[in-house]
């Protein structure tokens, strides 16, 4: 895995659906192309790509101010309309996230 905290996607080319994978793909020091089962769960599993995409089209009102965030193998992701943050959780996220849930 990378040892930056977070890995930040924000060039607008791809939508969020790819984006999230790419800075995946970035943190864990692999291919984009090596994000896939069986390594890694669907990105659907966790998050509808398609609506989440469509969430963040840029439409005649202009950029979409929503912000998702959720976790993904490991990491919590946040999509906001200027791109995507990934950051791996801690141990300490993990806890709460166990006794809460």
């Amino acid at each position: 895995m990378s040892t930056s905290d977070e890995t930040s996607v924000s060039d607008g080319a791809a939508p969020p659906s790819q984006a999230i994978i790419e800075a995946i793909a970035a943190e864990e020091g692999v291919d984009v192309t090596d994000v896939e089962p069986p390594a890694y769960d669907p990105l659907f599993t966790v998050v509808n790509p398609e609506a989440l995409d469509d969430l963040f089209t840029t439409t005649a009102g202009g950029a979409s101010n929503a912000v998702v965030s959720f976790e993904y193998e490991g990491y919590e992701v946040v999509v906001h309309a200027d791109g995507v943050e990934v950051r791996e959780r801690s141990s300490t996220d993990s806890l709460n996230s166990s006794v809460e849930g």
